[in-house]
């Protein structure tokens, strides 16, 4: 007879917040739903808007309310970090004379080189660990953190020549529970590479959006006719002004580096088009497409991921309710839907937004066996 062997008992896990917005929220609601179950975990949280936290507890995801950066965060396994890329340095100072021998400390910023400038001067990088989840979406603030955010997302961490190797395993190891996927690399290459794939993007995506603003005429034609890839390549630019301003300036050098190579090519791409050179510019294109499909297909990124499925429905009246029932009465959350550019004859093509990637996938498994394929 086999007897029962009852787990190991775990230590209790006491993280505090400071700041709890998108991505501070959506790793709280992470923490509670796939960490609590298995290990006893208080979570503490201080914000400016008294509000927000008291809404997290009422959800259920903070445990206890800090009313200031101070004694209170001294019992913490883990502190994350999680004020605008601005603030952080300031809430370093307050937390410093605080800090237990046996907190990790943490970030959540997008440009890490700035951060780790901060923890070296004050004397803290044996217990500093940056963190970056590449994830996010253009809606900002608590209310609309999820834990499914994290899902699939690659985490980068970074650590500083002093950082004791055992906290680096404890973020590595939690990251993982989280459902995202961990990756160590060096701060300065870290800043480079999201200077490339995620801040100049913006950059781009809102340049784009104010040269159609201002070359639009009286009528807004452009502006009323803005779908479908348009739409998509400049879905970015909802995203928090105030926050790229901050990223902006404190990833400067990479990103005037990197601006400077993308207007070369501009110049590059200008010339072949007023010369007439057609071949160059099929290898400009051609090349762009070769490389763009070799991506993987995770969702893993720094650009926040839309989970979006296109169908053709025919124009008629309930085409669209027709698809919007289905979805519903099968039990799937649609987050918008509608027709992205129509189409000569007949058909349209409707486009639907899900919160996630499991219902996406739910969804396009059933429309297909109900006659509606997704469109490419």
């Amino acid at each position: 007879m086999t007897e029962n062997v009852k787990p190991p008992k775990q230590d209790p896990l006491t993280c505090g917040f400071i700041g709890l917005g998108l991505i501070g929220g959506s790793i709280a609601r992470a923490l509670k739903e796939r960490v609590a179950p298995h290990r006893p975990l208080w979570i503490k949280a201080f914000t400016p808007h008294r509000s927000t936290v008291e809404e997290a507890q009422a959800d259920a995801v903070v445990d206890d309310i800090v009313e200031e950066i101070g004694p209170a965060f001294s019992d913490c396994d883990l502190i994350f970090l999680c004020a605008p890329v601005s603030d952080n340095n300031v809430n370093i100072d307050l937390l410093r004379p605080w800090l237990s021998e046996k907190t990790t400390l943490t970030d959540i910023g997008s440009v890490k080189t700035g951060i780790h400038d901060h923890i070296r001067r004050s004397g803290l990088e044996r217990q500093f660990v940056g963190g970056h989840p590449m994830t996010g979406t253009e809606r900002i603030g608590y209310r609309n953190s999820k834990a499914q955010l994290l899902e699939n997302a690659y985490y980068i961490l970074t650590k500083t020549p002093e950082t004791e190797e055992w906290r680096v395993k404890q973020l590595d190891t939690l990251v993982a529970e989280l459902g995202a996927t961990p990756i160590v690399i060096e701060n300065t290459l870290h800043d480079y590479i999201t200077g490339a794939i995620s801040h100049l993007p913006h950059v781009i995506s809102a340049s784009l959006v104010n040269l159609v603003r201002d070359s639009d005429g009286e009528e807004g034609l452009m502006k009323r006719l803005a779908a479908g890839g348009f739409k998509d390549i400049t879905r970015i630019s909802s995203s928090s002004p105030v926050m790229w301003e901050q990223i902006c300036l404190t990833n400067r050098d990479n990103l005037l580096t990197l601006l400077d190579r993308y207007i070369e090519s501009l110049h590059r791409v200008r010339a072949a088009i007023e010369a007439g050179e057609g071949e160059q510019l099929n290898r400009f294109f051609a090349g762009a497409r070769e490389y763009r499909e070799s991506f993987a297909e995770a969702g893993r990124g720094s650009l926040p991921r839309a989970y979006i499925i296109r169908i053709d429905i025919a124009d008629e009246p309930g085409g669209i309710a027709s698809v919007a029932t289905l979805l519903s009465v099968n039990g799937i959350n649609i987050k918008n839907i509608g027709i992205v550019h129509n189409r000569e004859y007949e058909r349209g093509t409707l486009a639907i937004e899900f919160h996630e990637e499991a219902s996406m996938a739910r969804a396009a498994t059933l429309l297909k066996n109900h006659g509606y394929p997704e469109t490419r």
